[in-house]
């Protein structure tokens, strides 16, 4: 066909377009990634079928997230919002919404991305929108975990997990739990950053046959973060290494780097810096080129800890400068409280008294910021590995306190509801 017969092709109807977009989810289910991606584009350029351009832009989507290339998922995202503005569809705009605010947290644009979450939870759609609910509150725990708004996080996936029990969606359950387990890590509850993880397994084992191979790589990974937080370093690197496997077989450049970071942090704990630096360098450059901001972030501190232990103080002080310079960028306070305690501890140990006093003030500014402490003892959570218990509220307490001290309701929210007044 020459160029002259292609200009003059007839624009592809409703069916064709439909007939299109299936071949294209085929080839990419079976791993031709760029001949589905081929099939697409054109279905985009030709379909003059509304509903089946947004389809077509939802696999677009799809697929640029699972490469890693987020800055063309935004792009899609933006288009599929304009088409779903055209058609004038509530369901059309709300999974429009979404993707906007998944495109947004994976940019690590957290502020954007709980916009987006908030406008989806307040259209009024049907069926379709209600069943799209869970996913758009996980999207939302996931911006705030980004944010370290911790209460609000665990707030939106406790009700992401309710809406996957409602409708019974599995898949939805399994990758809350992920983000459970993810949280608890933050928290530094070891038990509960385990459990989670390994229920996402078990559920991908009972019922995952025909899905993506994705969600067991992702159950293995987040098992592997909470293995090695509890120092089971073989368990963690057993499971890091399944992860990396499926995620080399499907193309998956940010679980990749979310492995190799993971190994880099493995061998930091194992004291073998010549095995973590060049990890850490091959997790950056993926990172940096995808755009995962809080991912790099994580690498400058892993970094700084490994010249930490070779006593290399000037070196960790600068790649924790660019940690706090990324941290700030995004708002994520937690990776800010933990730069003002690793330089605390440099200034400490070289007596930079006036450096040291400057780390403290600021690291108790953060604690108090991030209310990471226990309602009932006062005591800091999230400074040692401790069993913790949340509220029906979302509000978190140490298990212990909770134990010793009963509670008919959260004394948090006691506290918050007397008037000023009356204090």
């Amino acid at each position: 066909m020459n160029i002259f017969t292609l200009r003059i092709a007839p624009e592809m109807g409703q069916d064709q377009t439909k007939q299109q977009i299936e071949k294209g989810l085929k080839l990419y289910q079976s791993n031709q990634t760029d001949k589905a991606l081929h099939v697409w584009t054109k279905v985009l350029e030709k379909t003059s079928d509304p509903g089946g351009k947004f389809r077509v832009l939802g696999c677009l989507i799809t697929a640029h997230s699972e490469m890693g290339k987020y800055k063309d998922m935004l792009k899609y995202a933006l288009e599929q919002i304009d088409t779903a503005r055209e058609m004038e569809d509530p369901d059309y705009l709300t999974e429009g919404y979404l993707n906007l605010a998944r495109s947004n947290e994976k940019l690590c644009d957290f502020q954007k991305t709980v916009s987006y979450c908030k406008t989806c939870l307040n259209m009024q759609g049907t069926t379709v929108s209600l069943q799209l609910n869970g996913q758009v509150c996980l999207s939302m725990g996931n911006a705030y975990l980004g944010l370290s708004v911790f209460q609000k996080a665990l707030e939106s996936y406790e009700k992401a997990l309710r809406y996957a029990h409602n409708n019974d969606d599995k898949m939805l359950e399994c990758r809350v739990c992920c983000s459970l387990g993810n949280i608890y890590v933050h928290l530094k509850d070891y038990e509960k950053a385990l459990f989670f993880p390994c229920k996402a397994a078990e559920l991908v084992n009972d019922y995952g046959k025909s899905w993506s191979l994705k969600y067991r790589a992702m159950s293995q990974f987040h098992m592997s973060v909470a293995y090695r937080k509890l120092e089971r370093l073989a368990d963690a690197m057993e499971c890091c290494e399944e992860s990396m496997k499926i995620a080399l077989q499907h193309g998956d450049r940010p679980l990749q780097a979310l492995c190799l970071l993971n190994f880099a942090d493995i061998h930091r704990c194992r004291h073998d810096v010549n095995k973590a630096f060049p990890r850490y360098e091959s997790a950056l450059g993926i990172m940096t080129e995808i755009g995962n901001r809080l991912g790099q972030t994580h690498v400058y501190l892993g970094v700084a800890k490994c010249w930490l232990l070779q006593k290399e103080f000037e070196k960790a002080l600068e790649s924790l400068e660019r940690a706090q310079e990324l941290a700030d960028g995004m708002g994520n306070k937690l990776s800010t409280l933990k730069v003002h305690c690793l330089r605390e501890g440099i200034y400490r140990n070289s007596k930079q008294q006036e450096e040291l006093r400057e780390q403290v003030v600021k690291f108790l500014q953060c604690v108090e910021e991030l209310e990471l402490y226990c309602g009932m003892c006062g005591e800091s959570i999230g400074d040692r590995d401790q069993k913790l218990q949340a509220l029906p509220c979302s509000h978190i307490f140490h298990l212990k306190c909770l134990q010793t001290n009963g509670t008919k309701g959260c004394p948090k929210c006691f506290k918050s509801s007397i008037k000023p007044g009356f204090v």
